[in-house]
């Protein structure tokens, strides 16, 4: 049996809770000063005072990290990324900078189907390869758990190879992938008529891929111009019918009624949201479905952010996401992502770090394993190279982990 004891922690941010939390609930982290907690065989097994929890055990039983002055918080949860590709997109980056806009850049031949080409050519290792490197990067920033898309093949083949890279990756690597069928990500060239292409993958492609590989959930990108609400709602009714949960890319660019649909087939999440209407983030609310927000995208894109501090005053339940990908995101980057939650999203710290961790875990189904350090959840937590978690912010767009433990198990030191 493997025994890791944490100790004397400045501040042992719990972040208590099966999530997700909205309103005023996401600004309580449920500190414990001078904190420790146990972790036997990767499971939380006792959290609370120092002096509590050491006086009971014997510590030679336990590898011990002695925590003074740091802050130790749950394992981050990413959300929303899409981490398996092939290519690159830097010269999209470069068009934009030039003010070009999305559609004069994907009339210039980028956009979703540049990645496709790039992806469908790319080999299965090589997409391992690149994707492993990522969630290198990622888990230097405290990320011990990430959701990951498919979407850059449109066509049964390469959807199958990005999500069994997926599925092979998660059996080796220390980060956790919950795999997200996305499909429906753009329409490919070789089809006109978009019902054809819908029809295409609810026939023909997800009852292949539910049978071949392990995957949670369906997502569509709900958007002018791609997929309507109604042919998203068919795409992700046919996915509930397979055992696939749903996601939702909902009004990014244009207001077109995804937060409703989400809201109204029970979707986990809607992402994006930076047209949402008042009324699509108040049936939202009501329905439990989590609103993951992904500022970098927008800064990288120099758009308006979702409203954030309006969605967490009424009782949105919000998660924080990087939306890495190789277009319109290409940052993987923690710290910036809290950096614009706050400075200019208007999240307090306390409700990006709650946005990031419990109610991350909840946006991928995952709040009753990780997302807190309480007794029976997985032993994932980053200690901070810092005294208090309002580092996060405070230190400007620097990565302050220090150590990150996984399982239980010392990851990065």
């Amino acid at each position: 049996m493997s025994k890791l004891l944490i100790k004397n922690a400045k501040e042992l941010v719990t972040c208590k809770g099966r999530g997700p939390k909205a309103g005023e609930r996401m600004n309580e982290l449920e500190i414990i000063a001078d904190g420790a907690l146990k972790i036997e065989d990767g499971i939380i097994t006792q959290v609370g005072k120092t002096d509590e929890i050491v006086s009971k055990i014997d510590e030679e039983e336990f590898e011990v990290i002695d925590a003074s002055g740091q802050s130790v918080l749950p394992g981050f949860v990413d959300s929303h990324t899409h981490l398996v590709f092939g290519g690159y997109r830097a010269d999209e980056f470069n068009w934009r900078v030039q003010g070009k806009t999305y559609t004069e850049i994907m009339e210039r031949g980028g956009g979703i189907i540049n990645s496709v080409d790039s992806t469908r050519r790319a080999s299965q290792a090589d997409l391992k390869a690149a994707a492993q490197k990522r969630l290198d990067s990622m888990l230097s920033f405290g990320v011990t758990t990430v959701e990951g898309k498919s979407g850059y093949g449109l066509n049964l083949e390469t959807e199958l190879k990005q999500l069994q890279v997926m599925e092979e990756i998660n059996q080796e690597h220390a980060v956790d992938i919950i795999s997200t069928f996305l499909g429906a990500h753009s329409i490919p060239d070789e089809y006109e008529d978009t019902s054809d292409f819908v029809e295409y993958l609810i026939e023909e492609v997800m009852p292949v891929i539910v049978d071949e590989v392990d995957v949670d959930f369906c997502d569509v990108f709900c958007e002018q111009g791609v997929f309507s609400v109604n042919e998203a709602r068919e795409i992700l009714l046919a996915g509930q019918k397979l055992g696939l949960k749903s996601k939702l890319h909902a009004d990014e660019i244009a207001q077109l009624g995804g937060a409703e649909l989400a809201a109204e087939i029970g979707a986990v999440s809607a992402d994006h949201l930076l047209k949402a209407s008042e009324q699509g983030i108040k049936r939202m609310a009501e329905s439990g479905t989590v609103g993951v927000l992904l500022p970098i995208t927008a800064f990288s894109l120099k758009e308006e952010y979702a409203q954030g501090r309006y969605m967490i005053d009424n009782e949105l339940p919000v998660a924080l996401a990087t939306d890495f990908n190789p277009g319109s995101c290409y940052s993987e980057s923690i710290p910036l992502l809290i950096a614009l939650a706050t400075l200019y999203m208007e999240l307090t710290i306390e409700e990006a770090i709650t946005a990031l961790t419990i109610n991350g875990a909840a946006a991928i189904d995952k709040s009753d394993q990780v997302g807190s350090l309480e007794v029976g959840k997985r032993g994932d937590l980053v200690i901070l190279d810092a005294p208090s978690y309002t580092h996060l912010a405070y230190h400007i767009g620097v990565n302050s982990v220090d150590k990150v433990v996984k399982d239980g198990e010392v990851v990065v030191n």
